[in-house]
This record gives C-alpha cells, sequence and structure tokens, in this order.
C-alpha cells in the first residue's frame, strides 16, 4: 500500500521540487508561460473531456451537486473559524473554498485512478474554477461583475464542451486529437509552475499559515465523507471526492489576493505551508479510499 501510494504522489512532487529547484538557481519568469496555461492549454484540457462522445453530463450530476457541497461549506467552514480566530473573512475563506484541483487535482486523479478519473475529475475543477473566479473574485472586490466571468477561457471552455457533449457533435477527430495534445501541455506545466510559485513565496504569517494548512484538508475531507452519506455516487467518484477533499490551497488563491490586495503575505503563507502540508494529507486520504 505505502509504495502504491509513493508510486502515485511521486510524479507529482517530483516535478514540483524540479519547479522549485529552477525556479531557485535560474529565477525563470514563467508569466507568459503560466497566463499561455491557463488561456489555452487548461481551457484545452477543459474542452476535450467535456466534448467527448463518451461524456454524458447527466451521468455527474450528483458529482457536480456533490462538489458543489463541499466548495460551498468548505467556504462556510471558512467564515466560522474566521470569527473564531479574529482573521479577516476575505483573508481565510478562500484558502478554504478554494482548492488545488488544477495543479494538483487533475494530474493526481490520473495518477491514481487512470484515465477514466480525468472526466469526473474535470467536473469537479470546472464547479470550483466557476465559483472561484464568480463568487470568489466578488467576495474580495463588490464592483466585479459576476456575469462578465464567461470571458475567462477556461469558462467558455467549459460552456463550448459542455453545448458540444450535450447536442452529441461529433468534434472532426484529427481536431480532437489536436486539442487534446494541446491539453496535454497543461498538467506538467503546471506541476512545474506551482514549484517556481513556492519558491517565490514567503512565509510572513507561520501560525495563520500552518492554522490555514491543517484547516483546509480536515475541513474538506470531513465535508466530503458527509456529502457522499447523502449524495448517491459511484465508488470512483466517492474516492475522487474524498482526495478532493484534502487537496491544499489553490495557488490562483494568492494571485486573486495579489490583484486585490487583500494581505497577499499572508495568503502566501497558507498556500505555500497548505501545499507542503499535502506531502501528509494527501497520503492519508490516498490510503483511505485505496483500503
Amino acid at each position: 500500500m505505502l509504495i502504491r501510494i509513493v508510486a502515485i504522489l511521486f510524479p507529482l512532487f517530483a516535478i514540483t521540487a524540479l519547479g522549485y529547484f529552477v525556479g531557485r538557481r535560474l529565477k525563470p519568469d514563467l508569466s507568459h508561460a503560466n497566463k499561455l496555461n491557463m488561456d489555452v492549454f487548461v481551457p484545452a484540457l477543459v474542452f476535450a473531456a467535456l466534448a467527448n462522445k463518451e461524456f454524458h453530463i447527466g451521468a455527474y450530476l450528483p458529482l457536480t451537486f456533490a462538489t458543489l457541497a463541499v466548495v460551498v461549506g468548505s467556504g462556510l467552514a471558512g467564515w466560522g473559524l474566521a470569527r473564531l480566530s479574529g482573521v479577516a473573512p476575505k483573508t481565510l475563506v478562500p484558502p478554504l473554498m478554494f482548492n488545488n484541483c488544477g495543479n494538483l487535482g487533475l494530474p493526481l486523479a490520473v495518477l491514481a485512478f487512470g484515465d477514466a478519473a480525468l472526466a469526473p475529475a474535470v467536473v469537479m475543477f470546472m464547479v470550483s474554477n466557476l465559483l472561484h473566479f464568480s463568487f470568489g473574485a466578488w467576495l474580495l472586490d463588490r464592483r466585479i461583475k459576476l456575469w462578465t466571468v464567461w470571458r475567462v477561457p477556461s469558462v467558455l471552455a467549459t460552456m463550448v464542451g459542455l453545448a458540444v457533449g450535450i447536442a452529441g457533435v461529433q468534434v472532426w477527430p484529427p481536431l480532437m486529437i489536436a486539442i487534446e495534445m494541446l491539453g496535454d501541455i497543461s498538467i506538467p506545466l503546471m506541476l512545474f509552475a506551482l514549484g517556481v510559485r513556492l519558491q517565490e513565496s514567503r512565509i510572513s504569517s507561520l501560525g495563520l499559515g500552518a492554522y490555514a494548512a491543517v484547516a483546509r484538508p480536515l475541513v474538506g475531507m470531513a465535508l466530503a465523507w458527509t456529502v457522499m452519506q447523502w449524495v448517491p455516487l459511484q465508488p470512483d467518484e466517492q474516492a475522487l471526492m474524498l482526495v478532493f477533499g484534502a487537496l491544499p490551497p489553490a495557488v490562483l488563491n494568492y494571485i486573486f489576493a495579489e490583484r486585490y490586495h487583500q494581505e497577499p503575505d499572508k495568503v502566501a503563507s497558507m498556500v505555500l505551508l497548505g501545499n507542503l502540508a499535502a506531502l501528509v494529507f494527501l497520503p492519508v486520504a490516498l490510503a483511505l479510499v485505496l483500503v
């Protein structure tokens, strides 16, 4: 069991660690690469998964509802913990509410459960991503217009991919292969960029960072287990849901905090320590689902 868990997690942390050390030594500017990833490669990955002829959105409605419940429940828990600890809710709620289901979640799903897990993992990413770019942005800046969320490339790719899938339109196979090849770039690039980003982060609030690093997976796994008791999910979806709950805070939380001037140093500490804590919590979650 231990060897299997190490085999699943090693590629993720190896590529992330490589990004960390390359970032530390060479100081690469990945701003353009990250923008390309978010605007081109990730949307291609999302579209390819949703427009696939084997993808049927109706089969994933329970998973969609369960993911929504876990994300919203994590936000409510974050608000309560912020009130109890005296931390600004705008600082603590997003890191607890929005996890790293892109950089870590997508490759982890494929490595742990095979290629068949990509489609449900993309559904979970789709729910979290849509909420993050809408409610998450609005939470930090109430002047944000929620209806403009469709302009986000990954959200637009979600809408188009769903429309193609629901309509039963078959994309020309050579074109789909090209789109899938673009999507394949996204996962290793996300992991590598995560390592570079973690190298750039600094811990300025050790206590708060550790607090969020532990609270995020504990709250997420508790909510995932609770939701699984009420929502009828397939066994593989239950496994994905528990692992989803254990994921650390998304790096995008720091980017948003920096953009909207919401204590970015504190959020950076939560993201950095949270992703380091994933070395403990992800093996625990995988041990639970593999057993």
